[in-house]
């Protein structure tokens, strides 16, 4: 796609503008690699503090890059999108400096829900994390948000 093309541009617009208020991914250090109409690429890497007393990263943050990742590409046609299932599997460890990508694409949507896939790698290629997410679409615009008031039911 072409920067020209709306869809790519609003998807640019609509993550740089989650990031700029997601204090938890900028904590985890997540950078944006690539963004797309339905899909997001983000790394991180893995600081001390991250590790669990085995010595190895913490679930919670495989985890929360790949909820950060399904995140960014489920937002990013411009409605408000939230997560209401998510699962992994850990099939492999991550130390300390790993530098982790996570992957997010959209395998299939309706109206309302939508179903991702994220797949984590750590910088040798190495799958590390295989997150499924099931996000609810909401009505409401993006960047409308502030001053919308819907109430909705699934």
């Amino acid at each position: 796609m072409s920067a020209s093309d709306p869809q790519q541009e609003l998807a640019g617009r609509v993550v740089d503008a989650m990031l700029a208020a997601d204090a938890f991914s900028r904590w985890l250090g997540i950078k944006v690699l690539v963004v797309g109409p339905r899909q997001a690429s983000v790394s991180m890497r893995v600081r001390d503090e991250m590790v669990n007393g085995f010595g190895v990263s913490h679930g919670g943050i495989v985890y929360s890059l790949a909820d950060s990742a399904l995140a960014f590409a489920s937002n990013t046609h411009g409605r408000v999108t939230v997560s209401i299932e998510n699962s992994i599997t850990y099939p492999q460890p991550v130390k300390v400096g790993d530098e982790l990508v996570a992957v997010a694409e959209e395998e299939s949507a309706s109206n309302r829900l939508g179903y991702y896939r994220v797949t984590v790698r750590r910088q040798d290629g190495t799958v590390v994390g295989l997150f499924r997410g099931t996000v609810y679409k909401t009505r409401t615009d993006f960047f409308s948000r502030e001053v919308a008031t819907e109430s909705e039911g699934t």
